[in-house]
């Protein structure tokens, strides 16, 4: 006969299992969490940010197939297998799109390839640059299932190294935003009085500033670049966590657990880490995933304006940046899909957290 839990935590999973937006939307989450982290393991273009550029077959449609030349790499690498799986393939071999070659003696005669119905320019190369002395292993023909990008990079591969900075930036702020909002709210909450007025006033400063201007501003302070985004994005987050923290915290504090606590000595830290905060966890989870979805859409506002990521990383928002006037081009899918990827991915975060707060809701 099997055991059923009966705890909070227990009944509450049962309610969020109930959900079926709700588990097919963490399923999703998770889905793309281990895509971002496999992410040049999955894509076929295994290079530092996917940034192997090939201009002369840039913007082509999805399921394009072109024969592709791999020249092997004369460089030395000191990467280990674990660095190229996170970090990608610094060293990675020279790819060239070609439409012919032939093999002559000891050198490897191709034609380049050339859009719009032009003839490519023939090279030659000594077949000594290729083990063996035969060039015919590293001719493949390759399909871009997305197509390219302007600079003639894979959009799969740049899609799927992109989810990194989408799905990362969304931990690393609701990180910092926890860490700072429940220590700021905690402090008012349950001191109150000067306290909760200069933390509250802090807040309300805080508040005041719109979040977008405030982003830019950090950013500009502490600099462009990739961690400075995920700082940015986590000094402006915190304050919505505080305000609930605090008010959850004057709603329970006069509890009898918490004056027991008193009455036994505990220290105020133990009472508000060990009592307190356990037992008003549900909104914060709740208001959390809301966050990440924020903090994905802050993010690529930013690379769109252009002091987000900065090139080459790869990001959803700079790929919209770079290709919106595509849309009345003819060639709208290199906007649409990272604006897919953006809108699934927010979207499944909000689902998980209506799901969260009619699971944690103690009133149904």
């Amino acid at each position: 006969m099997s055991k059923t839990t009966n705890s909070l935590t227990g009944l509450a999973l049962r309610k969020f299992k109930k959900n079926l937006w709700g588990v097919f939307s963490f399923a999703f989450i998770l889905l793309v969490g281990l895509v971002s982290v496999l992410a040049y393991v999955i894509a076929p273009d295994d290079s530092q940010y996917a940034n192997q550029m090939h201009l002369s077959i840039h913007s082509k449609a999805p399921g394009f197939t072109v024969k592709m030349l791999r020249i092997p790499s004369t460089i030395e690498s000191d990467q280990s297998a674990l660095n190229m799986v996170f970090f990608g393939n610094r060293t990675g071999d020279a790819e060239i799109p070609i439409t012919d070659f032939k093999q002559t003696g000891d050198t490897l005669e191709y034609t380049e390839y050339a859009s719009d119905g032009l003839e490519g320019i023939s090279k030659q190369i000594p077949l000594s640059m290729f083990p063996n002395d035969d060039a015919g292993p590293f001719i493949k023909d390759q399909k871009f299932l997305f197509g390219t990008d302007k600079y003639g990079r894979d959009l799969l591969s740049r899609i799927l190294v992109g989810a990194r900075i989408s799905f990362f930036i969304g931990f690393v702020a609701v990180f910092i935003s926890l860490v700072i909002g429940i220590l700021m709210g905690s402090l008012a909450g349950y001191f109150g009085g000067k306290v909760d007025a200069v933390i509250m006033w802090i807040i309300n400063v805080t508040w005041s500033i719109p979040t977008l201007l405030l982003v830019i501003a950090i950013t500009l302070a502490l600099g462009k670049g990739f961690w400075q985004v995920f700082i940015a994005v986590g000094l402006t987050m915190w304050v919505e966590v505080a305000r609930v923290v605090r008010g959850q915290i004057i709603s329970v504090k006069e509890e009898q657990y918490v004056t027991a606590a008193r009455a036994l000595g505990f220290s105020d830290s133990r009472i508000i880490l060990k009592h307190i905060l356990p037992n008003i966890m549900a909104p914060v989870i709740v208001i959390s995933a809301a966050n990440f979805a924020a903090a994905i859409l802050i993010e690529s506002g930013l690379s769109f304006l252009g002091i987000g990521a900065q090139p080459p990383m790869a990001s959803w928002g700079a790929m919209i940046k770079d290709h919106y006037n595509y849309i009345i081009l003819g060639k709208p899918y290199l906007a649409i899909i990272p604006g897919l990827c953006i809108m699934s991915l927010v979207m499944a975060f909000m689902l998980v957290g209506n799901g969260l707060r009619d699971a944690l809701d103690v009133k149904t």
